[in-house]
């Protein structure tokens, strides 16, 4: 059977992040141009256009609906720092783990196997494509909504922002357009590919779970040499599981500091778009890249939680798989082993941030109810003034 290549199905972000300086060849190291390369793209487009976004808080922290109307997006692109932050810092952990996958224990072992696993790729597929095409959408709303409103006979750029010159002559005024889209588009891409790779790597995880469940059930097919077999069979099913929570942990550890920062993040910019909603015209151009942004934001948190819940759910079948393989016939010594390890696998595997919340369905709900607080909580204070 052919050996089944995991990295094809992230072959395109690891593509994307490869010439946005951000995925070295080799062992993970930046060295050489590529440092060069990183640090001009991260600068300009990144750093740039944070410091100016930033700075124009300043001249207008006096009007709510002004500052509201920079922070929910200062905030998700301020993310992209710490997400950037942690990638580069833990680049060699992470090809690490993408080399675990190619190893002989973590690959598939039959046709029903690999179709468990296209299944579940396809479901990541359709949700990222699904994210990319709402956060692009976002992006080409943005462009185009500052020269369709001409409402206040001004011209306007795509981000409130403090530059130091004259943005509203030309060129500086087209110069400065382009910079704001082309810098947001890269702050977009970035994210997108760098949610989506966290996102497999948690696909890649759950599958592991749907192979060992499935070489459970068939402890007694895999090997026609009798109890002999089954029992080899068994040990190998045991140190596969072991094999795959440390992979669980190892991604838990990539992820910790992510997901607490990002969750907070995203609950509190889900609360202040609702809120510039209701400070917009209905429909408006300007409307419809506010509720694309959310859109994108709340697929992004699902995307996290829908994969993490994944991994607990199928974890959570390995004691019911081991219990469907044809034991009876088993021997006493394999079947006292069985035992033991139906109960050391009764503990689902949780993803977490710091332990302080997990990656389920119950935490994003919580999150939407966060966010609902936040907008709430800025209605009141605006309707009293």
């Amino acid at each position: 059977m052919d050996k089944y290549d995991w990295r094809a199905n992230i072959k395109m972000n690891i593509l994307v992040l490869r010439f946005l300086g951000l995925w070295p060849k080799g062992d993970g190291t930046y060295h050489g141009f590529y440092i060069f390369h990183v640090t001009f793209m991260m600068t300009t487009f990144l750093m740039g256009h944070l410091f100016f976004q930033a700075a124009n808080i300043y001249f207008i922290r006096t009007n709510l609906e002004a500052v509201t109307g920079t922070i929910y997006v200062l905030l998700v692109e301020s993310l992209v720092v710490f997400k950037v932050y942690h990638l580069i810092k833990n680049m060699g952990m992470f090809k690490q783990l993408l080399r675990i996958l190619d190893t002989e224990m973590f690959q598939p072992k039959n046709n029903t196997q690999i179709l468990a696993i296209n299944e579940t790729v396809r479901v990541w597929k359709t949700i990222y494509k699904s994210f990319l095409y709402t956060c692009f959408g976002t992006n080409m709303f943005w462009a185009i909504y500052p020269l369709l409103d001409k409402s206040e006979g001004e011209r306007r750029l795509p981000f409130l922002a403090w530059y130091p010159y004259n943005t509203k002559i030309t060129p500086l005024y087209e110069i400065t357009y382009v910079y704001q889209i082309v810098s947001v588009s890269f702050i977009t891409t970035v994210h997108v590919n760098v949610d989506v790779l966290v996102a497999a790597l948690n696909v890649f995880n759950g599958t592991q779970f749907d192979i060992l469940c499935d070489n459970l059930i068939n402890l007694h097919n895999l090997d026609k040499n009798g109890t002999l077999g089954v029992r080899e069979n068994l040990i190998t099913c045991i140190k596969h599981h072991k094999e795959i929570l440390k992979f669980a942990e190892r991604c838990n550890n990539f992820l910790n500091w992510i997901l607490l920062v990002q969750f907070f993040i995203f609950a509190v910019s889900i609360g202040i778009t609702m809120f510039q909603l209701t400070l917009v015209i209905p429909f408006s151009t300007e409307f419809y890249s506010l509720l694309t942004y959310g859109m994108a934001i709340i697929l992004q948190i699902y995307m996290y939680c829908w994969f993490g819940n994944e991994v607990q759910v199928k974890s959570n079948k390995i004691p019911y798989a081991a219990f469907q393989c044809n034991w009876v016939d088993f021997s006493p010594e394999v079947k006292k082993n069985l035992i033991f390890f139906i109960m050391r696998a009764q503990k689902p595997v949780k993803l977490s941030a710091l332990n302080l919340f997990y990656l389920t369905l119950d935490t994003f709900m919580m999150i939407l109810k966060t966010s609902w607080s936040y907008f709430a909580l800025l209605h009141q204070v605006s309707s009293r003034k």
